[in-house]
């Protein structure tokens, strides 16, 4: 069940990428990156409290909650800097690299996780054909994908200690903090802010479906391990790439599909590993404070 329902999740998540595309036409990327963690921390922060749930501070709580907001602010910031300059396809591999830094940090060797990584990582390149040309905005995300990395070694390391919805609510509330001060950097005009449709849709999509994508991240990550969250994410592209061959008529070729289909059986090989007992104890990694 866990792992059926990251597969749902990564799908809302390939879903963000058309949507933010069209929103980012009309609003600055950071603006837009604050919006959906407000409506997202509002959103979650609603539930909890209808739900019976209290809003407290619990100071180791909130310490691994900030440890992990880091990682993921880093990621964001690094990933948006970086296409910049970078290709979108080039960006997509590159992140997708948290298959390979996910189990070095946790110092997880299985020969079953690494065969998994190297086969989503060559679908990966048939899906998107990046280009061998590195510049400034590869190196941009390559921290993005160093940070992401991160960020899901810290979600199961912290998930399972505590309060996980407690846990989830900070992170939502902390990245938005922190968004803010790029939001007033970049000075969006209200015309880049204005309610239109499309800007509508993509903060329901991100600020909305991604969020309970995320609180499920959570929940799921108390009980699989990181390495194979990481390998269900690189779903991510192949997911994106279909929705906006469904939705926004962009091309996806033969290589394309054989490449998505690599994906397909590197997650399908990978999530079905028995977890090791590494991943069902709790953790003391790097990451850990």
């Amino acid at each position: 069940m866990p792992r059926l329902a990251l597969i749902l999740t990564t799908l809302i998540w390939g879903a963000t990428f058309p949507a933010t595309k069209a929103a980012l036409a009309q609003i600055p990327p950071f603006s837009f990156m604050c919006l959906r963690f407000l409506l997202g921390a509002i959103l979650a922060v609603g539930v909890y409290l209808v739900i019976g749930g209290r809003l407290r501070v619990d100071r180791d709580l909130l310490r691994m909650s900030g440890i992990a907001t880091i990682f993921l602010f880093l990621g964001y910031v690094t990933q948006t800097i970086g296409l910049q300059t970078t290709t979108a396809s080039n960006s997509a591999f590159i992140t997708v690299l948290y298959v390979i830094f996910v189990p070095i940090f946790l110092r997880r060797f299985e020969g079953r996780t690494w065969f998994s990584a190297a086969l989503a990582l060559m679908g990966l390149w048939f899906l998107v054909t990046p280009s061998l040309d590195m510049n400034v905005g590869d190196l941009w995300t390559l921290a993005c994908a160093v940070a992401f990395a991160g960020h899901i070694a810290c979600m199961e390391a912290f998930s399972r200690r505590g309060e996980a919805a407690l846990f989830f609510l900070w992170q939502m509330i902390l990245v938005t903090l922190l968004l803010g001060p790029a939001m007033l950097i970049e000075g969006p005009t209200w015309a880049q802010v204005a309610p239109t449709g499309i800007l509508l849709v993509g903060l329901g999509v991100t600020g909305g479906l991604a969020t309970g994508a995320f609180a499920v991240q959570v929940w799921a990550q108390r009980v699989l391990p990181a390495q194979q969250v990481a390998l269900i994410f690189s779903m991510e592209p192949a997911f994106a790439a279909w929705l906006s061959w469904y939705f926004l008529g962009e091309q996806l070729s033969a290589q394309g599909w054989i490449g998505s289909a690599l994906i397909l059986a590197a997650v399908i090989l990978g999530s079905t590993a028995p977890a090791s007992a590494s991943a069902t104890v709790p953790i003391h990694s790097p990451i850990t404070p």
